[in-house]
């Protein structure tokens, strides 16, 4: 046993957890915490600016780590300003734990007006967490923050809290620690397995539709080989892509509810059987196309919830999504298959979608594939609510898993740049872009002080056509006739506002430029800022995203 005060047993088990990395606000009721991090030199403490960018650099740093991340606030505002965050890294099953302040234990409830109270702040979290809890002593605390670690790394990986009242934190006790754990992959059944290899085997036209659990589960090389020796077309979602390489003869993109991809809707309506991994496989995401009767279902996903959420499925498999494909990968070791998938017209179906884009599109097709040759395949792209990141996700290949990140159904405004921040922290030899348009980027601009003082040299495009492009599409070209009021920004000099930081600002006037604007970015040794403007952004600017 080792005596100290709660806030140094915070950090001592935060050490003992393998944590590297917290990002933070400091506040009166965690300063007992901070003062602990002064003899935790293995952890890396980065002070942000606000809040929500706490807990996106978290976020960021979990998805391309594949490690828990972490995030430290104050109570009350803190915690509050903390939410869209959280709520997006729900939405992306992302595991993220926020370790939040809280006021004095003998205080709470007591609505007298304490610095930050909230009441009952835990069921303001409730949404927003798949798992919460308070300490209600200083000896709770490593066993607490172990427990949140747990929840972390087994079922469905999702952000959990830990709330600590600060009278706690300076408290003295003498702590046991608890080491870190590693928990075994859950087991699926072995007649759900059978019965879904019986189905596969007797298809004539198998298809897999992916999401990110298959990334979340580290199962992408399990993913080829079924799909190799189904012969299937595989399909990802917004948050797959990546789990095949775009590259790969049977990696396909699910068609965006918004846009018609004829090519690629050909093979849903063709198949007899569409194996289902690790997606939620929403009403929302299949709004152009149903179910047809002649199509059965098999749903494998972590969450037992998911399947049938939807669409009844014939099968479903509740596990985790690698060890249910090698299961059925071997269930289907021995038998025959009759696929009647045609490996020249799935090659057809790819030349097709991409010309039918190059032929709407030819200079943001052409300068994302010249990108794509630029830059190192394990490149992060993290896409924001922008015009660009539509066109980077449907021209620029993404060759490997969790090197493309999105805010999922959650489409939160202002994510990407401080979610690039956290993944350039966690992965700082790795090339990280931040795709921004005006409007989301001003929500956390103040954060390059964040990126300059801790040396996090990511790279940000900055779409700039001086609106809220996608709300303002919705008045001229949507429900509203060419109607426009409150959509359009006025903004900073991006490039002037950068240097005043201490990055560097660039500005792009062609879309041609950017690619060697983003090469020197990316050797810069700084935080690089590419303010898109003029005719590059015109050649966006008309796409609705």
């Amino acid at each position: 046993m080792v005596q100290m005060t709660g806030g140094h047993a915070v950090v001592q088990q935060l050490l003992a957890e393998g944590v590297d990395t917290v990002f933070a606000v400091p506040g009166m009721q965690v300063m007992h915490i901070y003062d602990g991090f002064l003899e935790a030199p293995g952890i890396n403490l980065i002070t942000c600016r606000h809040e929500q960018t706490a807990v996106f650099a978290a976020d960021g740093y979990a998805r391309t780590r594949g490690l828990p991340g972490v995030a430290l606030v104050v109570p009350g505002p803190g915690a509050y300003n903390a939410g869209a965050a959280m709520a997006t890294a729900m939405a992306g099953n992302s595991p993220v734990l926020l370790l939040s302040g809280q006021i004095a234990s003998h205080e709470l409830y007591g609505e007298r007006g304490s610095l930050h109270e909230i009441n009952d702040q835990l069921e303001f979290m409730a949404p927003v967490t798949k798992w919460r809890q308070r300490t209600n002593s200083a000896d709770d605390i490593p066993g607490l923050i172990h427990e949140a670690f747990k929840q972390l790394k087994t079922g469905r990986p999702q952000p959990v809290e830990v709330e600590i009242p600060h009278d706690y934190l300076g408290q003295s006790r003498d702590f046991d620690f608890m080491e870190r754990e590693e928990y075994p992959r859950p087991a699926v059944l072995v007649d759900h397995v059978s019965s879904a290899a019986a189905l596969l085997a007797n298809s004539v036209r198998p298809l897999m539709w992916v999401g990110d659990g298959v990334i979340r589960a580290g199962a992408s090389g399990e993913l080829e080989q079924l799909a190799t020796v189904l012969g299937a077309p595989v399909l990802h979602s917004r948050d797959a892509q990546g789990a095949l390489p775009d590259t790969h003869p049977l990696a396909f993109e699910v068609p965006s509810p918004g846009y018609g991809d004829p090519a690629t809707e050909e093979l849903l309506t063709a198949a007899d059987v569409i194996l289902i991994v690790g997606s939620r496989f929403a009403k929302s995401e299949t709004t152009r196309w149903d179910i047809a009767g002649n199509q059965q279902i098999i749903h494998i996903d972590i969450d037992p919830t998911i399947p049938g959420e939807s669409y009844d499925p014939a099968v479903s498999i509740v596990g985790d999504a690698r060890v249910a494909i090698s299961a059925l990968i071997a269930a289907l070791e021995n038998r025959a298959f009759r696929s009647d998938w045609d490996p020249e017209l799935l090659a057809e179906v790819h030349v097709r979608r991409r010309e039918q884009l190059r032929s709407r599109f030819p200079d943001q097709v052409a300068m994302f594939e010249k990108l794509r040759t630029r830059l190192p395949a394990d490149t992060v792209m993290v896409g924001g609510v922008t015009v660009g990141t539509r066109w980077m996700r449907s021209a620029f290949d993404i060759l490997q898993p969790g090197t493309l990140t999105s805010a999922s159904y959650m489409t939160t405004l202002g994510y990407a740049f401080p979610l690039a921040l956290g993944a350039k922290a966690g992965s700082p030899d790795r090339t990280v872009i931040a795709l921004c348009g005006d409007g989301g980027f001003s929500y956390a601009m103040g954060d390059l002080a964040t990126a300059v003082q801790h040396g996090i040299n990511l790279v940000t495009l900055l779409f700039n056509n001086g609106k809220f492009g996608a709300s303002q599409n919705d008045q001229v070209n949507g429900r509203f006739g060419g109607r426009v009021i409150g959509t359009d920004l006025v903004n900073p000099d991006f490039v002037g506002l950068a240097e005043s930081f201490g990055a560097v600002g660039m500005r792009v006037n062609r879309l041609d430029q950017l690619p060697d604007a983003i090469t020197d970015a990316t050797t810069a040794g700084q935080p690089v800022l590419i303010d898109v403007v003029g005719d590059a952004m015109r050649a966006l600017d008309h796409i609705d995203i």
